[in-house]
């Protein structure tokens, strides 16, 4: 998968005023993410060449006070995915999972894997279908996952349906 990058964190906001930054680092070991050569941004224009710091914060090379740190906010950070160490067995980068084809246990297909979302309760899986559908990325509901034969396999959750509570439609107004 030469040439593909991988999302490995984001610029959060300044600290202080000598262009210090927070930093999310999303790899195994936060403080790593300096450790995989230089980083770009998402269009893979800007390089970023960052130190760690403690407490979860960083420097960036050239940025030397707030109002420069202040427009980084926000950049993700990127590597390429020939750069990381491979992942271990029964371990993926979520990278690699869009593209996939999903089908159910019966051969069903669902789509393919648009996109992988994570806003702190897990990673969700978002396929293209018809119709659009998001799914928890768990060995429950995807049980296999075979990234050299570009494929997934998905058992379909029961659907939830939260029933409108009395006093609801007021809340809502």
């Amino acid at each position: 998968m030469t040439g593909k990058r991988i999302l490995v964190g984001e610029i959060g906001r300044p600290h202080g005023v000598r262009g210090l930054v927070k930093l999310r680092s999303f790899t195994a070991d936060p403080e790593a993410i300096a450790s995989y050569g230089p980083l770009t941004d998402e269009a893979g224009t800007r390089r970023i060449a960052l130190t760690v710091l403690a407490d979860g914060l960083g420097r960036i090379e050239g940025v030397a006070d707030r109002d420069a740190a202040a427009r980084l906010t926000g950049t993700r950070l990127y590597v390429e995915r020939d750069r990381l160490p491979p992942p271990e067995e029964e371990e993926y980068y979520l990278a690699d999972l869009v593209g996939l084809a999903a089908a159910t246990e019966a051969g069903q297909p669902l789509g393919t894997v648009r996109a992988v979302e994570d806003h702190g309760a897990g990673a969700f899986l978002v396929l293209d279908g018809p119709p659009e559908r998001m799914l928890p990325f768990t060995r429950a509901v995807v049980p296999v996952v075979d990234i050299a034969g570009g494929r997934l396999v998905v058992a379909l959750p029961d659907e939830v349906v939260v029933q409108p509570q009395p006093g609801d439609a007021e809340d809502a107004a």
